[in-house]
């Protein structure tokens, strides 16, 4: 029984391992971004800068609360120091000096000191500026976040595009070879020319060559896939929707018209944030010319023996207490003070043009994502025309090829220019997709933003 149930749990043990590392998953796109949000190495990284801001925050704030350090201290005089007072005092000789050893060879102190900011302007400024630290690492998380996004939508049309790819090749080249064969019988009894047989052995190579190379680019595809989501890039993965479906989802002419304010982009708000920060620096400097006043009360006590006895009941100790006030008030620095308020008005003053170009650079952006996205919805629209064009071209010349009508040449330029069609048609949705996804980040669509306090519970 006992090497039954050893058996069984080994078994067990071994199952429950192998499907752990064969764990499948399975994405929609949305599903696929929802995952990604949580678990791209990226995005994980940018909550945790929002983690390091709160902390910094805090650690700004506490510097002006009270602080209470403690010390404690024991000394031993291995040889304790001599003192040559006048013989005269004892009664000798006069001119002489008699060796005389003050204090105890031990000595113990404890004191406890609380120390209280009571006024720094660099203080106060320290608190604005962590809160404007704060407020533009969650908004560089929503950068991140709309990026990731935005990758995340470009893998996954990888993907599709990829194995789109791969099934048209096969199907091609099934056709190919049963072309070929059937050519190649018709020359063998005599019926046809061998340059027939040839020119469809050059096509069927071509497309063997770009199959393979479907083949790797899907390996290839899939893993980066997998890495945008934060997952090993071997793991294996099923995707649930499909090119065309995706395509037609995203054709919005809505966004063709869509304005934006300005200040609503993540790209502006990040670059106030800098703004923000060159302008609390400058303040930070110009506080250095104010006075400081601090202050702080101690408490200790003190015991004196010849003997390790400290720990003893009979033992004295002798209290002490002091209260202070200290204000360290700035004379002259030979001008460096003012040196560096000058240096970060400067460059407050570089950020404000950077957050004006920054403007203008956002609504260029917007107009040629538009622009872009209308170009992708039109060359798709087209592709789709061209295709059953080239379906169509491609199927009569197979028909005259057949029937001794056209030659060889003819059904390969019709069969080339009908995979280049399939193949502009494929990466037309890919692009439509991608450029949908571009203009959405430039309008915030959607919004992505986190609050500090969801980052609070994690870390």
């Amino acid at each position: 029984m006992t090497k039954k149930l050893l058996i069984f749990s080994f078994l067990l043990c071994t199952t429950l391992g192998f499907s752990q590392q064969q764990k499948n998953y399975t994405f929609s796109l949305e599903e696929a971004v929802t995952f990604a949000l949580d678990s791209n190495y990226t995005s994980i990284n940018a909550q945790r800068d929002i983690a390091k801001a709160i902390k910094q925050k805090w650690e700004t704030t506490a510097q002006g609360l009270p602080q209470i350090d403690g010390n404690i201290s024991y000394n031993n005089n291995l040889k304790q120091p001599v003192t040559l007072l006048p013989a005269e005092i004892t009664g000798g000789e006069p001119g002489t000096f008699v060796p005389v050893t003050f204090g105890t060879k031990q000595s113990a102190n404890a004191v406890a000191t609380l120390n209280q900011l009571i006024f720094d302007g660099s203080y106060l400024v320290g608190l604005k500026a962590a809160k404007a630290f704060l407020r533009y690492s969650e908004n560089a998380n929503e950068k991140t976040r709309l990026e990731v996004r935005k990758g995340v939508i470009n893998a996954y049309g990888s993907v599709l595009l990829a194995q789109e790819l791969v099934d048209i090749f096969e199907k091609n080249k099934t056709n190919l070879e049963q072309n070929l064969n059937e050519t190649r019988k018709i020359y063998e009894n005599g019926l046809g020319e061998e340059e027939s047989v040839e020119q469809l052995e050059i096509t069927l190579l071509d497309i063997e060559t770009q199959l393979n190379n479907a083949r790797r680019s899907q390996a290839i595809a899939k893993q980066m896939f997998n890495l945008a989501l934060g997952i090993d890039v071997e793991a294996p993965v099923t995707l649930t929707d499909d090119l065309d479906q995706l395509a037609n989802q995203n054709i919005s002419l809505s966004l063709l018209d869509s304005s934006l304010k300005i200040e609503e982009n993540v790209d502006y708000k990040i670059a106030y944030n800098l703004t923000e920060q060159r302008y609390f620096e400058n303040r930070l400097e110009k506080s250095k010319f104010l006075p400081r006043l601090s202050a702080f009360v101690n408490y200790g006590t003190s015991a004196n023996s010849d003997d390790f006895s400290f720990f003893n009941g009979d033992q004295v100790w002798y209290q002490s207490s002091v209260l202070g006030v200290s204000l360290n008030i700035p004379i002259f620095s030979s001008g460096m003070r003012s040196a560096a308020s000058q240096r970060t008005k400067i460059a407050l003053d570089q950020a404000e043009t950077d957050l004006e170009q920054t403007k203008q650079q956002i609504k260029l952006d917007l107009t040629t994502a538009q622009s872009n996205y209308q170009f992708a919805i039109e060359n798709y629209e087209n592709s789709k025309k061209n295709l059953a064009l080239a379906e169509r071209i491609e199927g009569k010349n197979q028909v005259k090829f057949t029937e001794g009508l056209s030659t060889s040449f003819d059904l390969r330029q019709a069969q080339t220019q009908l995979y280049s069609a399939q193949q502009q048609f494929f990466q037309s949705m890919l692009t439509l997709i991608n450029e949908k996804a571009n203009l959405e980040t430039v309008l915030n669509i959607p919004q992505l933003r986190m609050n500090y306090e969801e980052i609070k519970g994690k870390y």
